[in-house]
């Protein structure tokens, strides 16, 4: 099988070759002006657990269908998705692939399956640690609106880059079912994690221009938050844009478990070198908010079960990573808000005193430092009056560090805040 040029190309040739040209007068118009509406960070396959619940990145996928439900936080006229074989071992063959407006459960809105195309072909293959971008498809999305992305693998994909803490039901299907309406198909096991599917963008979105990155960890990522519900901070943030004077859009970065500083086999790159691809890669991307360090400072000291080893974490080491994402941020022209690091004294393993005089001075430097563009202060947002170490009963997940509903909806309301 003849390989397609796009499946060799970086993403940002890929989307001018990929977009078809529409007639306007007598000549071609320009290439559609993509923004993210949706992402997920990718990082290595690892076996499931108790915390994050069962997957299917280690084995990965063969004459299989993937059916993958996500929320746009902006709309537009046009859409397309980005796929990543970032930690492949072997070339990605994609058989085939399809969008449509999600029905209930693996169903699809009849009569709004659209074939996606890569170069115009209906297949593509993506070389190990390589992206792709689809041909854009003319389909009006509006925003908060779910989109189901289907994917068939006909042949072994090897294991998968994926999302591990998805919060969003996944569905998969024996054969090719990508051109299905119904759901029948999939109503074998399902899963809560994300498999190459790693953006999806619109184009002609007025008044929609500019992108909010939201970048973190688990709290981020939304853990402890309703699954199915979309009440992750970011998608609460974004709802409540799309209601503002100054719409953006607002996409999620998060991977639960990651670090400023040390990279894990299991919780992903560590964000100083993640960042690059997971935020100023972003199509349109114009603000970040950056919350981590929580698990470098918690975590600081522990063996390694599997996952990477945790050195103690020095105050010093984790303002010069902060410093680090500012720069990158600002030789991009992209506007960088920081986040204090929350509360954590009841989170199994995480406090001591050494811990928490770190977190305190890293939150101080946050705060006063006058290094980031803006600062949302959530560590005195979501803390107990009565024990500001700890997180208040009300946010609490009931582990002690992660945030329900009520605890993210607290976040998106202070970013938009900052953001106004």
């Amino acid at each position: 099988m003849r390989i397609p040029l796009l499946a060799i190309l970086p993403i940002g040739l890929i989307a001018v070759i990929a977009a078809p040209v529409i007639a306007a007068g007598h000549g071609p118009s320009r290439p559609p002006s993509w923004i993210a509406t949706w992402t997920a960070a990718p990082h290595a396959p690892v076996p499931g657990n108790d915390f994050d619940g069962p997957n299917w990145s280690v084995p990965g996928f063969t004459d299989t269908t993937v059916r993958q439900v996500v929320r746009t936080s902006a709309g537009g006229s046009q859409v397309r998705v980005r796929l990543s074989n970032a930690y492949g071992i072997k070339p990605l063959r994609i058989a085939g692939a399809s969008i449509g407006r999600t029905g209930p459960g693996a169903s699809v809105q009849p009569g709004t399956v659209r074939t996606l195309g890569f170069g115009r072909h209906s297949w593509a293959v993506v070389p190990p640690g390589g992206a792709l971008a689809s041909d854009a498809v003319d389909v009006r999305v509006s925003p908060l609106e779910s989109l189901t992305v289907t994917l068939y693998f006909a042949e072994y994909t090897g294991p998968a880059t994926f999302h591990q803490d998805g919060l969003t039901t996944t569905y998969r299907a024996a054969g090719d079912h990508r051109d299905d309406a119904g759901a029948a198909a999939f109503a074998g096991e399902t899963s809560r994690s994300r498999y190459f599917l790693t953006g999806v963008d619109v184009a002609g979105a007025p008044p929609v221009r500019d992108v909010v990155v939201a970048f973190g960890d688990s709290i981020t990522d939304g853990h402890g938050t309703r699954a199915g519900a979309d009440n992750r901070y970011p998608d609460q943030l974004a709802e409540r844009s799309a209601t503002g004077r100054r719409p953006v859009a607002v996409v999620n970065a998060g991977i639960g478990g990651n670090k400023l500083l040390a990279d894990s086999p299991c919780y992903g790159d560590r964000a100083t070198a993640r960042f690059g691809r997971d935020v100023l890669d972003q199509p349109g991307v114009r603000a970040v908010v950056v919350l981590e360090g929580v698990n470098d400072i918690g975590a600081g000291g522990y063996p390694d079960f599997g996952c990477g080893a945790s050195p103690k974490a020095r105050t010093a080491d984790l303002v010069h990573a902060h410093r680090m994402l500012i720069r990158a941020a600002h030789q991009r022209g992209v506007r960088i808000i920081g986040a204090t690091v929350t509360p954590m004294k009841n989170f199994t393993g995480y406090y001591d005193a050494d811990k928490e005089r770190v977190r305190d001075e890293v939150n101080r430097w946050i705060r006063g430092g006058g290094e980031y563009d803006a600062v949302a202060d959530l560590d005195r947002l979501l803390a107990d009056p009565r024990d500001p170490d700890a997180l208040r009963a009300e946010f609490d997940s009931g582990d002690g560090l992660h945030l329900n509903d009520a605890g993210a909806d607290a976040i998106a309301a202070a970013v938009f805040r900052v953001l106004a």
